[in-house]
């Protein structure tokens, strides 16, 4: 047997849907009406049934404390969602191109003759 056949990460999708209802504390309804309006992506089996990953219990977690708490609506709710990703996403970019520009300085310093 491989020896990483049990290795988990946060997005490996286990959890069948009354599970994933029951850790998050919601009904499995409201899971479902979640994913089709896009604020939770569950992955699928091969039957199309939904499998959720520890990371999505967080997120309908998140979901519920945006609307109960904030009192913010689902459409409202989504765009913090879609935001927030981007904003990941702008971060990572950044980094990626602030390590490449100090490459750059690197090789420029090195390869010109001292002032």
């Amino acid at each position: 047997m491989d020896a990483n056949y049990f290795d988990l990460s946060d997005d490996t999708p286990v959890y069948v849907i009354s599970v994933a209802a029951q850790l998050s504390g919601l009904h499995p309804q409201t899971l479902r009406q979640y994913d089709r309006l896009g604020l939770v992506r569950p992955g699928r089996t091969a039957g199309r049934g939904r499998l959720y990953s520890t990371r999505d219990i967080l997120m309908l977690r998140e979901v519920q404390r945006l609307s109960q708490e904030e009192g913010i609506n689902l459409a409202g709710i989504k765009r913090i969602l879609e935001l927030e990703n981007e904003v990941m996403r702008l971060r990572e970019e950044n980094h990626r191109l602030r390590a490449e520009v100090a490459t750059i300085r690197a090789l420029i310093q090195y390869q010109l003759p001292p002032a």
